[in-house]
C-alpha cells in the first residue's frame, strides 16, 4: 500500500461504486461507457479515469437518468452533469456518493459544496452520524481490500478532520463535569484519528473537560497525568496499531499502569477484538466502534 495504485480490477470497481460487476460489464459492452485495457492473459483492468467516469455515471443513474441517455453524453457532459447534480443533491446515499467522487477526483470544491448543502438539512452531529460514519466505514472496507489509494484516504480524512475541528471550536467551553478529565490519544504509529476527533467533539459538547493528545503517543507520556488528584479517563482508538503480535503486551502495560489507581481506559476500534478475552486488573473497557461508545455516554 506504499505505492499509488493506478489500475483497478472489475472487483475493485464493484467495491467502490456499489454496482455489480455483471452490470458494469453490460454497461461496458452494450453502451461502450468504459474502455478497459487487458493483460497478456486477457484479464480486464481499469484506469483511474475509468473509475472516476464510473462514479459519475452511477451518480447520474441513481438520479433516474437512464444509462442509454448517459451513453449519448460526451465525456465532458458526463462530468459536468454529475458535478452539477452532486452540488444540488446532498442527502445520505447521494451525499456519500458525492463525497466518494470528490475523494477520487481530489475535488475539494465538490466536498465543501456537498457538506454545505447537508448543513441546510442536518445538524453537524446528524451529518457525521448519518453520512460521514457510513462513508468512513466504506473507506475502511476499501482500505482492507487494498482498493483505496493512500493519497485519496489522506485527502478526504483531512477534509473531514477540518470540519470536526471547526465545529469543536464553535462549542462554548463551559465545563459542567469537573469530576473527571478525558485524555484522548492514539498508540504509537497509529494515525487514523477521525473517530477520536469526533469523540472529543461529543465529550466537549456534553460539558466535559478534555485533553486531546492526537496521533502516535508513547505510553510513558501518560505518566504525567498520574501526578495530579483529578480522576482521568484515558481514551484510545486502534485501527491498525499496535500490531497483532504486540497488542496483548500493549494492553498489559496499560493495565499495569492503571492498577491501584482511580483512573480508567476506554479503547475503541477493530483491534480491540484481539484482547476481548484478556483479564485486566484495572478499569479497562472495550468498544468496537465510536458509535457503540456514544450510545452509553
Amino acid at each position: 500500500m506504499n505505492s499509488i495504485k493506478k489500475d483497478f480490477t472489475i472487483k475493485d470497481l464493484e467495491n467502490i461504486s456499489g454496482v455489480k460487476a455483471h452490470t458494469i460489464r453490460i454497461w461496458e459492452k452494450r453502451y461502450n461507457l468504459l474502455q478497459p485495457r487487458r493483460t497478456d492473459t486477457n484479464i480486464r483492468y481499469y484506469s483511474n479515469e475509468n473509475l472516476q467516469k464510473l462514479l459519475n455515471i452511477v451518480l447520474l443513474n441513481r438520479s433516474n437518468i437512464k444509462i442509454s441517455k448517459i451513453a449519448q453524453m460526451s465525456e465532458e457532459d458526463i462530468v459536468l452533469n454529475a458535478r452539477e447534480l452532486a452540488f444540488k443533491v446532498a442527502v445520505n446515499d447521494e451525499a456519500i456518493n458525492s463525497f466518494k467522487l470528490s475523494m477520487f477526483q481530489f475535488d475539494k470544491v465538490l466536498f465543501n459544496n456537498t457538506y454545505n448543502k447537508l448543513l441546510h438539512k442536518k445538524t453537524f452531529r446528524e451529518i457525521f452520524k448519518d453520512v460521514f460514519m457510513p462513508f468512513l466505514e466504506h473507506i475502511g472496507l476499501l482500505w482492507q481490500t487494498e482498493t483505496l489509494l493512500p493519497a485519496h484516504e489522506h485527502f478526504i480524512s483531512n477534509l473531514i478532520a477540518q470540519k470536526i475541528q471547526i465545529n469543536t471550536e464553535k462549542l462554548e467551553y463551559s465545563i459542567s463535569n469537573t469530576n473527571k478529565i478525558y485524555v484522548l490519544f492514539l498508540p504509537e504509529n497509529e494515525v487514523h484519528e477521525l473517530g477520536l476527533l469526533y469523540l472529543n467533539y461529543e465529550l466537549v459538547l456534553r460539558g466535559n473537560q478534555t485533553i486531546y493528545l492526537g496521533q502516535s503517543l508513547p505510553l510513558n507520556n501518560l505518566n504525567y497525568f498520574f501526578e495530579g488528584n483529578q480522576e482521568v479517563c484515558f481514551i484510545t482508538s486502534m485501527t491498525v496499531m499496535p500490531y497483532d503480535d504486540k497488542i496483548t503486551e500493549y494492553f498489559y502495560e496499560i493495565d499495569d499502569l492503571l492498577k491501584n489507581s482511580k483512573h480508567s481506559l476506554i479503547a475503541i476500534g477493530r483491534k480491540v477484538v484481539d484482547v476481548e478475552n484478556l483479564d485486566f486488573q484495572s478499569n479497562i473497557t472495550l468498544y468496537h466502534s465510536v458509535s457503540n461508545l456514544l450510545k452509553e455516554l
